[in-house]
């Protein structure tokens, strides 16, 4: 197996600042203490995995730019760049090409006014982009990627506020394996997950909502909140190996251990050549 190369950013500067999704919530808030011990066990327990953690600098008043899997999407030594729709998370985005930049990747952005977040809506399995649109990315921003790339781009239509990112619903373990949760998507979206991915594990709604898909492949290693103990059950009769992460901090937020990481080396489950 390759060894994984991930990139993190530290949560020092990590809180609930505005609310731009159904889990933030101001007046509630988060303790940055409690974040920082729950990052740091992440970033411990991924290099424990045997992976290489690449850390970006924290900045102020970018509070979401822990969540590295927005920066863009990785394609062999290419980095396509997010246009996010918000511009609260608008202002990570020259962050990220300059740590890409200066990391030797060829930066690339999508065209005016095509929305696309990154690995937090466009996941490889196989040689196929799966890739969720409406909340945040839009259609034409995944037609463009598809064109760019030569690959094959099946758009999902998400339709739950609470999972707004595919990552949040759907995670890739293999090619032609993947946990989902089947009511984060229309009838059409999951049609075409099931037409196209034969071993299918699904999440319940209570452990979906603690972002049991929301999950770090490492080999057969799958890292994930606490407190999914069915999905963790499922994932070991598929012969893999769960581990679980107190990451509720981060879920305030909308986000968890996948939105905490960007695999540099591609994933597990993507096949580009």
């Amino acid at each position: 197996m390759r060894q994984p190369r991930i990139l993190m950013c530290p949560p020092d500067y990590y809180g609930i600042e505005y609310e731009i999704n159904p889990w933030m919530n101001r007046a509630r808030g988060s303790s940055r203490e409690r974040a920082r011990r729950q990052w740091q066990k992440l970033h411990d327990t991924l290099i424990g995995l045997g992976a290489v953690v690449e850390l970006m600098e924290p900045q102020p008043g970018l509070p979401d730019l822990v969540f590295t899997a927005n920066a863009g999407l990785m394609f062999g030594n290419r980095f396509f760049s997010s246009r996010f729709r918000h511009e609260e998370r608008a202002r990570e985005t020259p962050h990220f090409d300059a740590w890409f930049a200066a990391h030797g990747y060829i930066v690339e952005h999508l065209p005016e006014g095509m929305y696309f977040e990154g690995a937090g809506d466009a996941l490889f399995c196989g040689p196929t982009l799966f890739a969720g649109y409406r909340i945040r990315s839009d259609v034409q921003g995944h037609q463009y990627l598809g064109r760019v790339l030569q690959k094959q781009v099946l758009p999902l239509e998400l339709i739950n506020p609470y999972f707004y990112h595919l990552d949040t619903c759907f995670c890739p373990l293999a090619p032609g394996e993947a946990i989902w949760y089947p009511n984060a998507f229309d009838d059409y979206g999951r049609r075409v997950i099931e037409n196209h991915i034969p071993y299918l594990i699904s999440a319940n709604e209570a452990e979906a909502r603690c972002f049991g898909c929301n999950a770090v492949v490492i080999g057969k290693t799958v890292v994930l909140n606490s407190g999914c103990t069915k999905l963790a059950a499922d994932l070991q009769a598929r012969g893999y190996t769960p581990v679980s992460v107190e990451l509720d901090e981060f879920i305030k937020s909308g986000g968890s251990a996948k939105c905490l990481t960007l695999r540099l080396d591609g994933e597990e489950a993507a096949v580009w050549e």
